[in-house]
């Protein structure tokens, strides 16, 4: 027996013909896809890499976590953006190295292909795993993992967040071409301006804190906190470090 069918009759059918040029015209009506990537960076087309240089600057950044030396190398756009990281570690073994420099090379992947680096900041500081601990870096003093403190570092070079460090930069990175970190040339000192105090006002009645405002606030400090090294309790997030609310302990910050 022969079945004869015509196309698109049924919702399944054994078989379906389609002409090349039927396809290329499908293809040619589709409207591109972009995404947007990193300010100062073009928008990239869904799929297209934005290369760097064969010459880049960038920092390499000699640090130590825990007692463990360890390296980290930026290389950088023409636009002073952030492309590419590396990480060369050397008293883990060979799969440890292996395994950071395979997600030091994934982020930088992403990097290229427009993903911002506000986002891996966000989804990598506060991850947890050994070695952690006190650092030799003068602006964050201790860290939970290596991406911990990568992703701090870079969060404060690359894009300001200061609120990951523990001591504030004391200073612009004023490079030899005149501009900042990020690109920007650095703002004009003006002398500082006393403000004249103003008139004394009637004291506005104090509103009652309900007890539960204390509790929610901590519920949310105490996401990934840890346990204390001294009383057990559980600490909870002070600043960038942990204080512990039983025996007044501090997790690595005075």
């Amino acid at each position: 027996a022969v079945a004869l069918y015509r196309d698109g009759s049924k919702g399944s059918q054994p078989l379906n013909s389609q002409s090349d040029t039927a396809k290329k015209e499908a293809a040619a009506g589709e409207a591109p896809v972009t995404v947007q990537a990193a300010e100062g960076v073009k928008a990239l087309a869904w799929g297209e890499r934005h290369t760097l240089p064969r010459r880049r600057m960038g920092f390499t950044l000699e640090a130590t976590v825990a007692g463990h030396k360890l390296f980290m190398r930026t290389g950088e756009y023409d636009d002073k953006q952030l492309g590419e990281i590396f990480i060369d570690m050397y008293k883990e073994g060979a799969s440890y190295r292996s395994l950071m420099n395979a997600f030091a090379q994934a982020v930088s992947v992403g990097l290229s292909y427009g993903v911002p680096l506000e986002k891996f900041v966000k989804m990598y500081t506060f991850t947890r795993f050994e070695p952690y601990g006190v650092t030799d870096h003068p602006n964050v003093r201790t860290c939970t993992s290596i991406l911990d403190f990568m992703f701090r570092i870079l969060g404060m070079e690359y894009l300001g967040m200061n609120d990951l460090v523990h001591v504030q930069p004391a200073s612009i990175d004023v490079r030899s071409d005149g501009t900042t970190h990020d690109g920007q040339l650095p703002a004009p000192q003006t002398a500082a301006v006393t403000a004249l105090p103003e008139p004394a006002k009637s004291a506005a009645p104090v509103k009652a804190v309900p007890h539960d405002a204390m509790d929610e606030q901590l519920a949310e400090l105490m996401g990934d906190a840890p346990v204390c090294d001294v009383c057990g309790h559980l600490t909870v997030r002070n600043g960038t470090c942990y204080r512990c609310l039983n025996c007044g302990n501090s997790m690595g910050c005075s």
